[in-house]
């Protein structure tokens, strides 16, 4: 009877971590210090972002700031200093990946991070930094313990991501070198179930990733090419949190074309406001 109960608990708990968690298992632990972790990317969802790859990496940090600080306090909006991608997964893969942490107080978690598929490094977070603030404004830190002792034990169950939401960037501007989109952040999706359930904000992963999709057709045109593959995301700046429905305008702007590689500029604004709540610099190879 307590064996088939626990077992119901641990499935409640998987589906409802299921629309935004990228860790189904801690493979390996040393407690505040680093981990190892693994996500199956489901074989029947139709993409898996680039930027997920950061995001998986990220979360599993997460949950280890947040289990050394006794599910206190929980990391978010956190950034790297500088983000290699060396490759793009695709449905059907595994992720494994990896963290070590340089510092975890109150204020913030430091730490690096890798992504490997069948392994092959294919991210690399540099210099990451997690600002800490109160876990029970954002989640419940009972589920999140109960969740994270399934992680660390025969783990979450496989498969349970179904896909993201269907973000369209609407198009208003082109000019050569430069361009600009509307995108419209969904005002209910099932990711703001873990992202949270408490105070649902629209993750900086998916939002670079709209950019970065802006700013990849712009690389193309002005190298003439027909394919942009992200090499690096460096000088991220998320400077506040971005409540469902809200109307973004995303800018991008070529700052340097030294062929194959093309940087751009990229900035998302909320409707109506000058200050940008999002910045960040892109490098891409563009090739023919």
């Amino acid at each position: 009877m307590h064996v088939a109960a626990a077992r119901c608990d641990a499935r409640a708990m998987s589906e409802r971590y299921a629309a935004f968690t990228f860790v189904d298992r801690i493979t390996a632990l040393e407690p505040g210090r680093a981990a190892q972790g693994r996500f199956h990317v489901p074989a029947n969802v139709d993409a898996f972002p680039a930027s997920l790859l950061a995001e998986a990496t990220g979360q599993l940090a997460a949950w280890v700031a947040v289990a050394k600080l006794d599910f206190r306090l929980r990391p978010v909006a956190g950034i790297a200093h500088e983000t290699l991608y060396h490759g793009t997964p695709k449905p059907g893969d595994t992720l494994e990946t990896e963290i070590r942490i340089d510092s975890c107080e109150d204020d913030a978690v430091a730490y690096q991070g890798w992504a490997r598929i069948g392994g092959r490094t294919v991210l690399e977070l540099r210099d990451c930094v997690g600002p800490m603030l109160p876990l029970d404004e954002f989640d419940d830190a009972a589920s999140m313990r109960a969740f994270y002792a399934t992680l660390c034990g025969e783990g979450a169950r496989v498969d349970r991501f179904d896909a993201l939401p269907t973000l369209p960037l609407l198009a208003r501007a082109r000019v050569q070198g430069s361009a600009t989109a509307v995108l419209q952040v969904p005002h209910e999706a099932a990711l703001f179930a873990d992202h949270f359930p408490r105070r649902p904000v629209f993750p900086g992963t998916l939002l670079l990733d709209r950019m970065t999709a802006l700013a990849g057709d712009v690389a193309i045109e002005s190298a003439r090419g027909r394919h942009a593959a992200l090499r690096a995301v460096s000088d991220v700046k998320l400077r506040a949190f971005i409540e469902p429905g809200t109307e973004l305008e995303l800018h991008a702007t070529i700052e340097e074309t030294a062929p194959p590689h093309v940087t751009a500029k990229l900035e998302a604004r909320a409707h109506g406001q000058r200050r940008p709540v999002g910045s960040a610099r892109v490098r891409f190879e563009v090739s023919s």
